[in-house]
């Protein structure tokens, strides 16, 4: 599936990201690895068994590090566009 493999890379790129961006407070990177970790549970799943409350996280994360980080920002609203072609 090109979506589930364009999914995976953007993760990756997200983790890039952390390790490439200004050093965050604990709780926000702590916050960004749930993330991540849930996009890998989701990813693990059969798309009839994936809830849609993931978007809605993605979406309040990216806004919430647009102004400080916004490359992680940006990778995070790649992430959420292809969830939305995914129909997630």
């Amino acid at each position: 599936m090109p979506d589930r493999k364009k999914l995976e890379d953007q993760v990756e790129i997200l983790r890039g990201q952390l390790e490439q961006q200004p050093p965050l407070s604990e709780e926000k990177r702590e916050a960004l690895e749930a993330l991540i970790a849930k996009f890998e549970l989701q990813l693990e799943l059969e798309p009839a068994t994936q809830t849609p409350s993931i978007s809605d996280d993605v979406n309040k994360a990216a806004i919430e590090f647009d102004a400080e980080h916004p490359a992680i920002s940006g990778a995070l609203r790649n992430i959420m566009n292809t969830l939305g072609s995914m129909g997630i």
